[in-house]
């Protein structure tokens, strides 16, 4: 079951993405030039992907995958041009919509199923395979994780998810962020350690037959996030 402060902050990112800031955000997800900061954030969203790609299987027939927080659906493409049977989730509809305009009609053996909501509250079934790719670092460490124990009793193989890891630079970039109005503001970023997730996911109900796996930063100008593989014991 959904938290308040999750609740709460899952208001606040369907108004940012899908109002406040859906044109930067087709900009940023498409080939369009960009300046210095936004062209850093592309760059490392982009390694960040690849990275998550190159975690999952090279064949992915077969398998079922959730995209947890899809977004404009570049990652979803690619798993199901693998041959992966995809279930694309997002908050805002306005990026899903987005998304399915982007999809080619060719995705070989490979299908995606393309949805506007909350990834815990829509019944897609089991899947084989996680990604939540930046769709968690909005959230405090005690969200994510609960969201990860309701995600895994849903998972037969593994979840890879991202999380904002908590150093000077993120924390210094977190701190102007509210220098500016907050109308133009996204959403706060939540930093955590690597070691206080760490403790929370060995602690928390509902993955004891989880654990941790591979662990990747990326760093690119004004991007920093970082990913955790979870896999089944």
């Amino acid at each position: 079951m959904p938290t308040t402060t999750y609740e709460k902050r899952r208001g606040q990112l369907l108004t940012y993405f899908d109002k406040t800031a859906v044109v930067a955000w087709e900009r940023l997800t498409s080939e369009a030039p960009l300046g210095r900061i936004r062209q850093s954030v592309r760059a490392g969203r982009n390694q960040m992907r690849d990275t998550l790609l190159q975690w999952l299987p090279g064949d992915l027939k077969g398998l079922r995958l959730l995209d947890a927080g899809c977004g404009t659906g570049a990652l979803s493409v690619e798993a199901a041009r693998r041959g992966a049977e995809v279930i694309a989730v997002d908050l805002s509809p306005t990026l899903v919509e987005l998304a399915q305009q982007r999809a080619p009609n060719d995705l070989g053996d490979g299908s995606i199923e393309f949805h506007a909501g909350d990834m815990l509250e829509m019944d897609f079934g089991t899947v084989d395979y996680v990604v939540a790719m930046d769709s968690l670092i909005h959230y405090p460490a005690t969200d994510v994780v609960a969201t990860l124990a309701t995600l895994a009793g849903r998972t037969e193989s593994a979840l890879l998810f991202t999380f904002a890891p908590s150093t000077p630079a993120l924390r210094l970039m977190h701190g102007l962020g509210r220098l500016f109005p907050s109308a133009n503001r996204a959403p706060a970023i939540e930093p955590t350690t690597e070691a206080e997730l760490y403790r929370r996911l060995a602690d928390r109900s509902g993955l004891e037959n989880w654990q941790v796996g591979r662990s990747y930063r990326v760093a690119s100008g004004f991007y920093t996030s970082q990913v955790m593989e979870l896999v089944r014991r």
